[in-house]
């Protein structure tokens, strides 16, 4: 792959194939996670890393078990790498950043069964990208996740200190913003070809 080939798909992965607002995968953590955009961005970087690292293991881990015959082990081979990533940041942020680690909560262990990570490489095997669209669709794909859940936090803030109607208070609001935000995203679809 050439590099604006490479960049192309970087770009399609972050805005026009974005997981959360056009592939609608990954929704548990968008949705409960987002109130604050400290809590936001510390789930986009435990994101990041696991979609990035676990992106290029299972790409390795695909062409083993193609050299083994036992793809249809590809599942749960993925998910058992994605598990032990997502303990690795448990581990690391319990140690390094305590505040974050508890404001995270329940959110943090469900990366590992974060349908956007397993569709990421799901995803990188299907398309048969080489190793470096594997590396580019992840970060982009990663990026992509980052950008989706800080805008929709910081959306989710502003409506939080405006009056809004009783009944639009809560995750009504938080589903409209959704709504409009994916609606936008929408927006760059037939950009790219990918």
């Amino acid at each position: 792959m050439d590099f604006g080939r490479l960049f192309a798909l970087l770009f399609a992965a972050m805005l026009i194939n974005n997981f959360l607002l056009v592939r609608f995968l990954g929704l548990c953590p968008f949705f409960g996670v987002s109130k604050k955009i400290d809590t936001a961005v510390g789930m986009s970087l435990g994101v990041i890393f696991v979609m990035v690292v676990a992106g290029i293991v299972t790409w390795f881990l695909n062409l083993l078990l193609m050299a083994w015959h036992v793809e249809f082990l590809k599942i749960i081979v993925f998910i058992l790498v994605i598990a032990a990533l997502v303990q690795l940041l448990e581990l690391f942020l319990k140690k390094s950043n305590p505040t974050l680690y508890s404001a995270l909560g329940i959110y943090l262990p469900l990366i590992t069964t974060n349908c956007a990570v397993l569709g990421l490489a799901l995803l990188n095997v299907q398309k048969n990208y080489t190793l470096m669209g594997t590396i580019f669709n992840s970060v982009g794909s990663a990026l992509g996740f980052a950008i989706a859940i800080i805008l929709f936090s910081s959306l989710r803030e502003k409506l939080d200190i405006n009056e809004l109607p009783a009944s639009f208070e809560g995750m009504p609001a938080a589903f409209i913003t959704a709504f409009i935000l994916s609606m936008s995203f929408e927006a760059f679809t037939g950009m790219i070809k990918v």
